[in-house]
């Protein structure tokens, strides 16, 4: 959760441009993750997988955060970059793919 305000301030930045944040929660009860959603202004789509759901399974996250900066082709290209490294990450994908227009 100690990331959020830093998610929040990067949706913020690239609204209106080709990005998208998701996240992907342990919560088991969907209730609970609304509540956690609303008291900490999440905006962006989250699902809901518990810790063995087929999201975590398949993207195989052991630990939260796990971030994934994936490409417009769906290409991994960085992994458990925060921040600044997060920032930069988006804005590198950014600019290569305006760059291929």
């Amino acid at each position: 959760m100690a990331m959020v305000p830093h998610e929040r301030s990067l949706v913020k930045r690239l609204e209106g441009k080709p990005f998208a944040l998701i996240g992907v929660n342990f919560d088991e009860n969907k209730g609970v993750q609304k509540k956690t959603e609303e008291d900490n202004k999440i905006t962006w789509r989250s699902f809901t997988d518990g810790r063995t759901g087929p999201i975590g399974k398949k993207w195989r996250i052991e630990y939260l955060p796990t971030i994934y900066v994936v490409d417009h082709k769906g290409v991994i290209r960085y992994k458990d970059v925060r921040d600044k490294e997060m920032d930069d990450a988006v804005d590198t994908l950014l600019k290569e793919m305006e760059a291929k227009k």
